[in-house]
């Protein structure tokens, strides 16, 4: 299709949908976008990471960047700023445990995986992998359970290949249930290789964070303490006779945390009260443990690519306003479980039944140039097929990116779709996709920085997304919710 065909197709298509052609599409520029992420994605915010000062002086740098672009403030009190309280759960430093007479180093050799206070005096049992088999005939009432980490085989087949933060995940999660039911007085998980290889990443989390106090890093809290030590421990926890004491205490904290949030209104006064939201999350996670030298987790593509997408869609929009108005929230603490957006959908700044659709934009600068994820478009993932049509139409005449579809599956194993600001709006019912471009070797690591990004993609899926939001704007009627739609979880 050539270039003046495919401007046609769209000028069609977006007529059809009860507007005139998008004609802000040139005005998202990749040198524009280049300079954004740049600064955004500097050592100078030292990561973005989700209750710091830096979060916050990256936030006010995007709520500056929208007011110069024209975009009306939307936060409170005629602000661009939707503040909102993150609470955190913490290990205090005064945290003690001891293996004998062996005082064992917080966070070097001990990590508490739940987050209680607990005064603990017991000997020690070894317990295997914790599996059923391994529990088999062992009394480990007001006992110290060792257990040692393996692959999950159960729910993780070998096909597939787990990130060592999941692993231990998955480990914490499907072994403790079991164990906790014969009232053990604490559970002590043991690294395995791959386990140990995930410390850093893990104490670097430093806390659990939440719009309300949760004691467990990384899922479902068992009703006993639960800690892991490193894989050097084993020896020393296996001598016959060992007891383990410990103290277990947490601090809880509340700090700021913010979404910043601006909006272009409508030409229509029949639709101007209606909102398309442009969604995309500006935390990343800071300074954490060094790799090749670097320390910074700058987030060029997670999600700096998606802040200064709809940065660059909200510039071209203040220039070409829609029928319907358009909403703009860079969503605080996504790295964290989506917290921000989880504030917003449930303390939304426009009227919820005014949110038609939500364009989410996380990661849309990285891998191959002409290929792309979307999520959303396919069940039990689809919860607006109109909404999906039009996006998938907007790709064939803006984007012309291959869709990769795998990553919208419910056996996918990273779990992507539950991985985004959309979804907090999925559960409350509105219309959502998400537009990604997808992991590749350098997520969560410090090695994602703008030197890395593809900045012609970058902007080619800005523009995507920007004519799907068009066509979703102007469109006589709003997109529809599938009736009867649930999530699977």
């Amino acid at each position: 299709m050539d270039s003046r065909f495919r401007r046609t197709a769209l000028l069609l298509f977006v007529t059809a949908c009860g507007g005139s052609g998008p004609n802000g599409l040139d005005l998202i520029r990749e040198d524009q976008l280049r300079t954004d992420l740049g600064f955004l994605a500097a050592d100078r915010f030292r990561g973005r990471e989700t209750g710091t000062v830096d979060e916050l002086a990256a936030s006010a740098w995007l709520a500056e960047q929208a007011r110069s672009a024209g975009l009306e403030p939307a936060g409170d009190d005629g602000t661009y700023f939707q503040f909102w309280p993150l609470k955190q759960v913490r290990s205090s430093p005064s945290t003690l445990v001891k293996v004998g007479s062996t005082k064992l180093g917080l966070a070097t050799d001990v990590q508490p995986l739940s987050l209680r206070t607990a005064v603990v005096d017991a000997p020690i049992v070894m317990a295997g992998d914790g599996t059923p088999g391994a529990l088999a005939g062992l009394d480990l009432r007001d006992k110290a359970v060792v257990i040692e980490m393996t692959k999950p085989s159960a729910r993780f087949p070998d096909k597939v290949s787990l990130r060592p933060v999941r692993y231990v995940a998955a480990n914490y999660i499907l072994r403790t249930p079991a164990i906790a039911e014969k009232r053990p007085a604490i559970i002590v998980m043991v690294s395995d290789a791959v386990a140990d290889s995930a410390w850093d990443y893990i104490a670097a989390m430093k806390a659990s964070y939440g719009l309300e106090f949760s004691e467990s890093l990384l899922g479902p809290v068992p009703p006993v303490p639960v800690i892991w030590v490193r894989r050097r421990m084993l020896p020393l926890l296996a001598v016959r006779g060992q007891r383990l004491t410990a103290f277990l205490a947490v601090e809880r904290v509340v700090v700021p945390s913010v979404n910043v949030v601006a909006r272009v209104r409508g030409t229509d006064p029949m639709l101007r009260d209606q909102y398309v939201l442009f969604s995309a999350h500006q935390d990343h996670e800071g300074v954490r443990e060094p790799i090749a030298g670097d320390s910074i987790w700058n987030g060029a593509d997670d999600n700096g690519s998606g802040s200064v997408g709809i940065l660059a869609i909200g510039r071209a929009w203040a220039r070409r306003p829609a029928r319907r108005s358009a909403l703009f929230v860079w969503h605080g603490a996504e790295e964290k479980g989506m917290i921000g957006s989880q504030y917003h959908a449930l303390h939304p700044m426009v009227p919820k039944e005014s949110i038609v659709a939500v364009l989410n934009a996380d990661m849309i600068g990285g891998n191959g140039a002409d290929s792309a994820g979307l999520l959303g478009v396919q069940p039990p993932h689809l919860n607006s097929p109109e909404l999906a049509e039009i996006v998938l139409r907007a790709n064939e005449l803006v984007g012309r990116f291959t869709i990769d579809t795998s990553w919208d599956n419910p056996a996918q194993s990273e779990s992507w779709y539950f991985r985004s600001d959309h979804l907090p709006y999925v559960r409350i019912g509105v219309p959502a996709v998400f537009f990604s471009s997808l992991a590749d070797n350098l997520y969560h690591t410090p090695l994602d920085d703008p030197s890395r990004i593809n900045y012609p993609k970058l902007a080619q899926m800005a523009r995507w997304i920007y004519a799907a939001g068009w066509a979703v704007a102007n469109r006589d009627e709003r997109v529809k919710l599938l009736p009867g739609f649930q999530l699977t979880r």
